[in-house]
């Protein structure tokens, strides 16, 4: 039986269409949240919670102060990783014919046992790229807990939980809590950090490495308690998430003291100079560079030192 044509106008179906009004609706949401905070932060009620419940959650008495050298270097390489991360595992999911191959042998600087299998060479930059994050991941981790900076990121009190949610209607009502992050992080801060240190992180390496060919072939119980579909249903969103914890990240450094918040973060001191903004312009030209650069061109020498390369 044929089909009736639609009735729908021709330009509802451009290709714009769809994300346009994905805009727009989600632009509509954000106002109507805006509007309900706005409300609930006129009322007596929500006034004192919001007074009782400024944003900053109790740190313990010995936590540190200030931002350490070391956490400059470390936020530029996760900057770095992330980027290149991102940019290889997009590549490895919608590419179809791949510009390369490697193979690991014995003759690179790297030698392995087994049999050698060929991935394409967007993957073997992506697994590269995610064993430097670890490794990474793991200096950081050691730094951490070693100088106590821990307690800055970590919740040890319940009070962080209604502090956050304060926070969350600060920001919805756009009139923003007041931030010292060279002191204490507001508590939403803190929870976000947890939860990308402690659990977003260590949940991207685990599904990426089930899906790797580190992972154990022979291994069947191990392998039907942890299937590889859960791992790839797992994967592609937290990447997502980490993007998005980027974003955001990003717009609140630039509205909330730009200068302050970049010589926190790059330049370890707590004034309002120049002189961080200059290193984070520094950090944007080397991951811009370094993103252009991955190409097989220039991926194709340095692969050929773990393994052999080839075009098909």
């Amino acid at each position: 039986m044929p089909t009736s044509p639609s009735t729908a106008p021709a330009w509802t179906r451009a290709p714009w269409f769809k994300p346009a009004a994905i805009a727009v609706g989600a632009i509509i949401v954000l106002g109507l949240f805006v509007l309900l905070a706005r409300w609930l932060r006129s009322t007596e009620a929500v006034s004192h919670f919001i007074a009782t419940y400024p944003g900053h959650a109790t740190l313990p008495a010995d936590a540190p102060v200030g931002i350490p050298g070391w956490l400059n270097w470390q936020h530029f390489f996760n900057m770095f990783f992330i980027a290149l991360i991102v940019r290889s595992g997009l590549q490895v999911r919608f590419t179809t014919r791949p510009e390369g191959y490697w193979k690991r042998n014995n003759k690179g600087l790297v030698k392995t046992k087994g049999q050698p299998k060929k991935i394409s060479l967007n993957l073997w930059f992506h697994l590269t790229l995610d064993a430097l994050w670890v490794l990474n991941g793991l200096i950081y981790w050691i730094l951490l807990f070693s100088t106590g900076e821990w307690k800055r990121i970590v919740p040890t009190g319940w009070d962080v939980f209604p502090h956050a949610v304060s926070v969350v209607i600060q920001y919805a009502s756009l009139d923003w809590p007041l931030e010292n992050g060279w002191v204490n992080y507001n508590a939403l801060q803190l929870l976000t950090y947890f939860l990308t240190v402690f659990i977003a992180a260590p949940l991207a390496i685990l599904t990426g490495l089930r899906m790797s060919n580190a992972w154990p072939a022979k291994a069947p119980r191990l392998n039907k308690a942890y299937p590889i579909e859960a791992a790839r249903a797992m994967h592609f969103p937290i990447a997502i998430y980490f993007v998005a914890f980027v974003v955001v990240h990003v717009f609140l450094v630039l509205t909330t003291g730009a200068l302050r918040n970049l010589n926190h973060m790059f330049a370890s001191n707590d004034g309002e100079g120049w002189w961080g903004f200059g290193l984070f312009a520094a950090a944007i030209v080397v991951i811009v560079a370094a993103w252009f650069l991955a190409r097989p061109l220039f991926l194709r020498p340095v692969a050929s030192l773990m393994g052999t390369v080839t075009r098909n």
